[in-house]
């Protein structure tokens, strides 16, 4: 059985591509912001210890308050974010105090409880979810440049668990090296070229990156969580 781990909840991103004033994590869905969503699924776990937040300097004060407006009782940290997620992560993992660590976005509100418990218990020291890609992908921009074999491919998604000092040398030789990756598990490939056990995850399990990703959350919240919380 795992020992307690410590968690990452990025909240850096200052929401450009959502074309708003406010940070896209403390945007509502439900009446609620965002992050709120994932702290009370991290309030219900007893494995998870801590929690280190990376916010846009500005917003570190709005992001307490809202963290403690509902009553949110695990041990948490608000520090400033970097300038890239990646660069959010590497501060986060210098204040992370147990050997194993799960990372998450604030932007993905509908992971459940139970998933966060099935990665932690997870026997593989890392994993990850993700999901088939159902339409085609080719390379290329502007003219096809290649195929891609859709069934070697892998929808990407968070939560991420990892061991600590691994991850934490792993960001640091991309640091060094000025290596940008999108989100963890390539950056860990890359330096370890390890296995990293892919967990089946779930189309609810959405990044709320776009206006239109709000749209579909608010659809999301209606139909499924509260839909579920109604049939239980």
């Amino acid at each position: 059985m795992m020992n307690r781990v410590s968690m990452v909840l990025l909240a850096g991103g200052v929401g450009k591509r959502m074309k708003m004033n406010v940070p896209k994590q403390l945007l509502t869905i439900g009446g609620k912001p965002i992050i709120a969503h994932v702290l009370e699924k991290i309030e219900m776990i007893d494995e998870i210890a801590e929690v280190i937040i990376p916010s846009p300097e500005n917003y570190i004060e709005e992001t307490i308050m809202t963290i403690n407006d509902h009553q949110f009782s695990k041990p948490f940290q608000v520090i400033e974010g970097g300038s890239s997620r990646q660069e959010s992560t590497y501060k986060a993992l210098q204040h992370v105090q147990h050997e194993h660590v799960i990372i998450h976005e604030a932007v993905r509100p509908f992971v459940s409880k139970e998933e966060f418990i099935h990665l932690i218990h997870c026997e593989e020291e890392n994993a990850i979810y993700g999901l088939d890609i159902p339409f085609t992908v080719l390379e290329g921009k502007e003219y096809i440049e290649g195929n891609l074999e859709r069934d070697r491919l892998v929808n990407i998604q968070l939560p991420q668990k990892f061991n600590t000092e691994k991850l934490l040398a792993a960001h640091e030789k991309a640091h060094h090296e000025m290596n940008e990756f999108t989100e963890d598990a390539s950056l860990y490939f890359h330096y370890y070229g390890e296995n990293i056990k892919v967990l089946e995850g779930t189309e609810y399990n959405i990044k709320i990156t776009k206006p239109i990703d709000r749209k579909v959350a608010e659809i999301i919240y209606k139909d499924y969580v509260l839909g579920r919380e109604y049939s239980e």
